[in-house]
């Protein structure tokens, strides 16, 4: 068995840290699926039709602002910085979505989940960013889903705080609270990540690229302590060294590289579609209208949300189950294997809402909430954590900030389609609205097989070379590499130190 170094309790505990930046954005989900049931909210909001509780969710998603706030913060002032503005702006609009009351409710609310989007929008990227960035190759996407564990537990609490909420709609005054308190409690998470965050270190990738050396040469050995040799160190410190200086050169440190450099295009669009197709898959729904959806299926709020709970919680055991898995099967493997099991789930239900409409069948009615459970944990294991562990190791450093912030916005308008289309969708034809995301699901499984080659194993530095491969034979699998050794290159090109 392998010895448990410094350097790995490290990576584990930095990785949990920024993991719960990602909790914050699981929460605020989380809890918003429980707050659209609410008595208490849907009287402060007045007549809530399914169009306005869909701009509502969808407005969360205002994918410009991930392209232009996020990641020029995350190139000047650094991954933990950026993380910093986005808690911040979370807790901001927070405050604007707990206090919203009287006839301007619904404004507040609206303002509320702008300014939150922008905060998630920062969040949702510079933490994966920063993961990525410190991990091994070997291991760098077991750390990375760390990103998603953090972000499932914080969507399981933000469920369970809802349930417990429905135990104080005992009084008109609890009505009235206890929504708010359910929305304010992810205050806490907040302030723990907002004042920890300066005392962890940068990443040696930014602080290369912004010129400090000496800093990025005690962050790297700070972080590959007990795990990697000096040399290995200072050999990775000087690749990584190098290939910041080859894309400076080369002129990629400008953002319209990513269209015009064919080699970044090629990870661009990738990125970009992985985002979109993890979002069209209907996941947007599910995690925002998983109450309403058992709701429509007779089940009474109370229960509805405590379904929730243990649907969301279940998810976490798959995550991790993910987080062990990735680095030894791949990202392709257990994209197919997701996409395989939530179009499943989605047919399952689609069927049998055709066949006993208006659940006349309580037995299906069973079966149905079993493969909703099934295409989350689907989800869990394929799309939630994988897109992200994709998009954030494929760019180089000079880019890598506006690579995955681009990627995300195209998630971001995935979400934003969605939340519009299911609400509307399954009050209008029902049952049906399944077969249009099984359908996508299906659609995703030959594009991803055909058009994404494989990244584990691979240093950050060396996706180069897989991507200009990849131009000429889409699909092509990458090298086998553990966590120590190095990939197999050709004989013309000098080995990388692990990264």
């Amino acid at each position: 068995m392998a010895l448990v170094t410094k350097a790995d309790v490290r990576l584990h505990l930095l990785c949990i840290f920024f993991a719960i930046g990602s909790f914050v954005w699981g929460y605020n989900v989380g809890i918003l699926s429980s707050v659209l049931v609410h008595p208490g909210f849907l009287k402060a909001m007045g007549h809530l039709t399914p169009s306005r509780k869909g701009v509502i969710t969808a407005i969360y998603y205002l994918g410009t602002c991930y392209i232009f706030i996020s990641h020029p913060v995350s190139d000047l002032f650094g991954r933990r910085y950026a993380a910093m503005a986005g808690i911040l702006t979370v807790a901001v609009g927070n405050a604007f979505e707990s206090g919203a009351s009287g006839s301007g409710a619904y404004a507040m609310m609206i303002v509320g989940r702008i300014i939150s989007g922008i905060g998630v929008g920062m969040l949702s990227t510079s933490v994966p960013l920063y993961q990525s960035e410190v991990a091994p190759a070997g291991k760098r996407g077991k750390y990375v889903v760390l990103n998603h564990v953090g972000f499932v537990a914080g969507l399981a609490s933000g469920f369970w705080v809802g349930y417990g909420a429905t135990f104080w709609n005992t009084t008109e005054y609890g009505i009235y609270v206890s929504w708010r308190v359910s929305l304010a409690v992810v205050q806490v998470p907040c302030v723990i990540f907002a004042v920890g965050l300066p005392f962890i270190p940068e990443t040696p990738r930014w602080l290369i690229e912004h010129g400090h050396y000496n800093k990025a040469q005690r962050s790297l050995h700070w972080l590959r302590e007990g795990s990697f040799t000096e040399a290995e160190v200072d050999s990775e410190l000087t690749r990584i060294r190098e290939d910041v200086e080859a894309h400076r050169a080369s002129g990629e440190a400008n953002w319209l590289s990513l269209f015009r450099d064919r080699n970044l295009f090629e990870r661009l669009w990738r990125a970009s579609l992985l985002q979109f197709m993890a979002q069209m898959c209907g996941a947007t729904a599910m995690k925002y209208y998983l109450p309403t959806l058992f709701a429509k299926l007779g089940l009474p709020t109370r229960v509805t949300l405590l379904a929730g709970g243990i649907e969301s919680t279940l998810k976490i055991g798959m995550t991790v189950i993910e987080m062990l898995l990735i680095d030894r099967l791949g990202r392709r493997v257990t994209l197919t294997a997701g996409c395989v099991a939530m179009g499943f789930g989605m047919l399952i239900n689609g069927a049998l809402g055709q066949v006993y409409p208006d659940n006349t069948n309580r037995a299906a009615d069973v079966v149905c909430i079993v493969f909703i459970f099934i295409y989350a944990l689907g989800y869990s294991m394929g799309f939630g954590p994988a897109a992200w562990v994709y998009g954030s190791e494929i760019f180089p450093t000079s880019v890598r900030a506006r690579g995955l912030n681009f990627s995300a916005s195209a998630g971001a308008i995935g979400s934003i389609v969605v939340a519009q289309v299911w609400p509307v969708g399954i009050d209008t034809i029902g049952s049906k609205i399944y077969f249009f995301f099984m359908a996508v699901n299906i659609v995703c499984i030959p594009i991803i097989i055909l058009f994404y080659p494989e990244t584990k194993g691979r240093p950050l530095e060396d996706m180069d070379l897989l991507f200009n491969k990849a131009i000429g034979g889409i699909g092509e699998e990458a090298d086998e590499v553990d966590e120590h050794s190095e990939p197999v290159l050709p004989k013309n090109i000098s080995r990388p130190s692990q990264s």
